[in-house]
């Protein structure tokens, strides 16, 4: 029922949207002497704000047609080498460079589409051979499919890098860092030739008992059986994945959004005066971001109450209790692929500590292998995106993968 009342609402709001998108056009399209009254300028930011205030579940694109090598620009295809019924494993294969090291980067399932990581990808590109996992929306899977789960998850995490090869590198992001650990612990145990060289964890739920932050308070607040019954709905009938139970992607950004309120409410009020004063640079950075942070998308039922139960309910791996397809997991047979473990100052879902933790599990590998980074100043995000993962983080990132290549 919520889903469809949401899907009704979207559509009432249409209308009002799209006569908001013409008014802002038309102000804008204004003889000057018109345009240039402050009230019509607010007429249009006003107009503009409103029509950027929806949620879209359809998938932005990466949009990297090339990046600049030596001094040219070399032209980026993105190519599907490997599918999953949720996942595509992408590959952005440039024009005539030789052999780089090939990196895995495992984006979160966790309520927005892989192009999230866009920054990540464009300063890797230039030294790295990347491939991304590229989550499929779940209500566009046929419930045909079957369910997918934490375990399918992991199993899709090990198809990649066997695709990929030996020799390959993981960098996973948030989410997805148990998951990888527990992939990597898998392969380990089983003496994969594809066990990845080396494994960094980013901004990484591996041990929430840690400085819990406002997401692993709400994740504890409610027996699982809670968030099935309040969290979990069937995709409407309109969409390809009908009937399939899912935790939409629009419930997870409202309570994202709703931690920080005040500071989203700030931001369109600076989107509106920028646009009124006619900063279109600024304008335009506010406007990408909520593009792409109001892309959502749907996670499997079965992969969200997994998650939220294994990970930030019974704690599974610092207790030593994870398993995989029933079987225990050993963290300390990981002895060959090196590890770094990144964290941000002001990181208010992923506290200090959370991710480090991951060094003290894998007591299997051998010190001068091991590394950590915090960075200052940066939250969340800024772990993986902007101007200090570009100039601060990737280095220690390019370090390890290099010394391992």
């Amino acid at each position: 029922m919520l889903y469809n009342a949401f899907d009704a609402a979207g559509d009432l709001l249409s209308w009002p949207r799209s006569f908001a998108e013409a008014g802002s056009a038309a102000a804008r399209r204004a003889h000057p002497q018109i345009s240039d009254s402050e009230i019509l300028r607010s007429f249009a930011a006003s107009c503009e704000v409103f029509s950027r205030l929806r949620l879209t579940h359809t998938r932005p694109d990466f949009g990297i047609p090339g990046i600049e090598i030596d001094g040219r620009e070399v032209a980026v295809t993105e190519e599907i080498v490997h599918r999953t019924a949720f996942c595509n494993l992408l590959h952005f294969a440039k024009d005539g460079i030789g052999a780089q090291p090939r990196v895995l980067i495992v984006a979160p399932m966790s309520g927005h589409f892989a192009t999230l990581l866009r920054d990540t990808v464009k300063t890797m590109l230039p030294e790295n051979d990347v491939f991304v996992t590229d989550w499929r929306n779940a209500r566009d899977v046929p419930s045909a499919r079957g369910a997918f789960g934490f375990d399918d998850y992991v199993h899709d995490l090990i198809a990649f890098l066997d695709a990929m090869g030996p020799g390959s590198h993981m960098l996973a992001i948030c989410q997805p860092c148990v998951a990888a650990l527990v992939a990597t612990a898998v392969m380990a145990q089983e003496n994969h030739p594809a066990q990845p060289a080396s494994l960094t964890l980013m901004a990484g739920p591996v041990d929430t008992r840690i400085n819990p932050t406002e997401v692993n308070r709400m994740a504890t607040g409610k027996p699982i059986e809670w968030f099935e019954r309040n969290m979990i709905h069937p995709v409407p009938s309109r969409y390809e994945g009908a009937g399939r139970r899912v935790y939409p992607g629009f419930l997870q950004l409202t309570a994202f959004m709703s931690m920080n309120a005040q500071r989203h409410v700030k931001a369109f009020a600076e989107l509106h005066r920028h646009i009124v004063e006619g900063e279109d640079e600024k304008a335009d950075a506010i406007r990408r971001f909520y593009e792409e942070y109001f892309a959502v998308c749907d996670l499997p039922a079965e992969f969200f109450l997994e998650t939220v139960n294994r990970i930030f309910q019974e704690f599974r791996l610092p207790l030593g209790t994870m398993t995989f397809r029933s079987e225990p997991i050993d963290l300390r047979a990981i002895r060959r692929t090196a590890l770094l473990t990144v964290e941000g100052e002001r990181d208010d879902i992923c506290a200090i500590g959370q991710t480090v933790a991951a060094h003290d599990l894998c007591s299997g590998i051998r010190q001068y292998l091991k590394n950590h980074h915090v960075q200052t100043g940066v939250g969340h995000y800024g772990v993986f995106s902007g101007r200090r993962w570009h100039t601060q983080i990737y280095p220690r990132v390019r370090e390890m993968i290099y010394g391992r290549s």
